[in-house]
């Protein structure tokens, strides 16, 4: 059975609560797709105005993170049970601007990862490799110690219910981009890799998107490929353009 695509708008610090209503009521009518599944991923002070503007859409609602405990005295973080309570239902682990400004290591994403699921949110997981771990030649290998960290002691079935999302650190908002066919190779990899810690029916149901600087113009040769499930969309999701990228 073929996997059925996944747009998400990742749409990190922009968009103040009356902003997001604004936009979302503008995006209304160019994000409907019976093919697509649609995501805007928003920050955190969002997500219950925009949970209401989405009623009634085809538009899930996503966070940009969460904590690893239920409650207690952690200022200024967000529980899986506050996400799902505001009808959340998935949300972003690993994102490289997280890793690198908030020093999130493997061991915590992992943590982050189980919770998500344990609370019944899907994670889209990100893993991606800097310019310099290209040049060197080790983009895979970096990027399968990601996944293989990250998703350590993840049951197979949670893990093919859940999304990965391949963005090159080099490609994110800097408008490049990573060729459809360097895109295509690194996914393949990830799904092989997946395939090696689990099974081949594990593999070919998680489904993989591409980010980095996805537009309207690149969306439909990145996506045409068989192992790119649709994309993790940055600044592109804060405009109308977003309806052309999951219209394809």
């Amino acid at each position: 059975m073929a996997r059925r695509k996944i747009v998400a708008g990742n749409w990190k610090m922009n968009m103040t609560p009356s902003e997001a209503v604004k936009l979302v009521a503008e995006l209304k009518d160019l994000v409907v797709s019976d093919s697509v599944d649609v995501v805007y991923c928003v920050p955190a002070i969002d997500i219950v105005p925009v949970v209401e503007a989405v009623k009634g859409t085809n538009v899930q609602v996503g966070a940009e993170n969460l904590y690893i405990e239920d409650k207690g005295a952690y200022t200024g973080e967000i529980s899986a049970d506050m996400l799902v309570d505001a009808g959340v239902k998935y949300v972003v682990i690993g994102h490289s601007e997280r890793r690198e400004y908030f020093g999130e290591t493997d061991e915590f994403l992992n943590k982050k990862v189980k919770k998500a699921i344990e609370k019944g949110l899907t994670p889209i997981l990100c893993c991606g490799e800097t310019l310099e771990q290209r040049e060197m030649g080790v983009t895979m290998d970096w990027i399968r110690l990601q996944i293989k960290s990250d998703l350590a002691g993840v049951a197979a079935a949670d893990v093919a219910n859940l999304v990965i999302a391949y963005e090159p650190i080099w490609a994110i908002g800097t408008g490049k981009t990573a060729t459809s066919d360097q895109a295509q190779e690194v996914c393949k990899g990830i799904r092989d890799c997946i395939a090696e810690m689990y099974d081949a029916a594990t593999a070919e149901a998680v489904r993989i998107q591409y980010g980095g600087s996805v537009n309207a113009g690149n969306a439909a040769e990145l996506f045409a490929k068989p192992d790119i499930d649709g994309g993790l969309v940055g600044g592109a999701s804060l405009k109308a353009d977003f309806g052309k990228i999951v219209n394809y």
